[in-house]
């Protein structure tokens, strides 16, 4: 019987990291974000992009990836270039978790990893 889990101990760190790293940025997103519509669809993304990783499914590691790079495609669809520019450090500290998972998702032996063991 096959079992579901919220977390997987035997993927590699860099998954295991990005895994807890998505729930944190759901329950932050809930917690500071209020609880609109945008908001909760996005937090119920990273919620489900995180099972999915944990319990290797290609479309969980598909939809991390795009709930980690959709944060920056709203910046720049909101934001002019120039107040991008002008407000940079700012920009860097607010999307910190954001920057880390990309990171960790795009690391090599996560890609490795999904790219073998996923389904």
């Amino acid at each position: 019987m096959e079992t579901t889990r919220w977390t997987n101990p035997s993927q590699p760190q860099t998954l295991q990291s990005s895994v807890i790293l998505l729930y944190v940025n759901a329950a932050f997103s809930i917690l500071f974000g209020g609880f609109g519509g945008v908001v909760i669809l996005l937090a119920a993304g990273r919620v489900a992009a995180g099972w999915g990783c944990a319990n290797e499914r290609k479309w969980g590691y598909q939809l991390a990836v795009a709930m980690a790079v959709l944060p920056f495609l709203v910046l720049f669809a909101v934001e002019s270039l120039g107040d991008i520019a002008d407000n940079l450090f700012r920009i860097l500290i607010t999307f910190a978790f954001d920057i880390v998972l990309l990171a960790l998702l795009l690391h090599r032996e996560t890609r490795g990893y999904q790219r073998i063991w996923f389904r």
